[in-house]
């Protein structure tokens, strides 16, 4: 039987391991032939989808990760708008709207409202939170 996921990302990338244990169970899901319906970024989770996020030379960038998942996959990777824009997470459409001179959304991510997870909540099988 194969299961729908939502999951709820909340956690920052790099201060705990919930972004990268979300990832891992994401591509466990995947390869087992479930659905993941979408994965929405909220609170300082919302650092997962940051393309400057340059880690040290032996790590690989986790926004970096989700992108390769989410094109293999095409995956639906939303980010909160109210909770990227309090941390500095802009995309391009916004930067435009907010009059900023650039934008640092990586690729594969999109800008999306809480009605985005409810929605996600209302389709998935399964909820599952990754955070704090």
């Amino acid at each position: 039987m194969s299961l729908c996921f939502a999951i709820l990302v909340t956690g920052q990338s790099y201060s705990d391991q919930s972004s990268a244990t979300a990832l891992r169970f994401c591509k466990a899901v995947l390869a087992r032939q479930h659905q993941i319906y979408r994965v929405f970024f909220f609170n300082d989770g919302v650092h997962c989808a940051n393309s400057y996020i340059t880690p040290p030379q032996d790590e690989k960038a986790l926004p970096d990760q989700w992108q390769q998942l989410q094109q293999e996959h095409e995956l639906d990777l939303v980010v909160c708008v109210s909770s990227a824009l309090k941390r500095g997470i802009i995309d391009e459409k916004e930067a435009q709207r907010y009059e900023i001179g650039g934008h640092n959304m990586a690729e594969g991510f999109s800008i999306g409202g809480l009605g985005q997870w409810v929605d996600a909540c209302i389709n998935a099988d399964r909820i599952i939170r990754f955070g704090n």
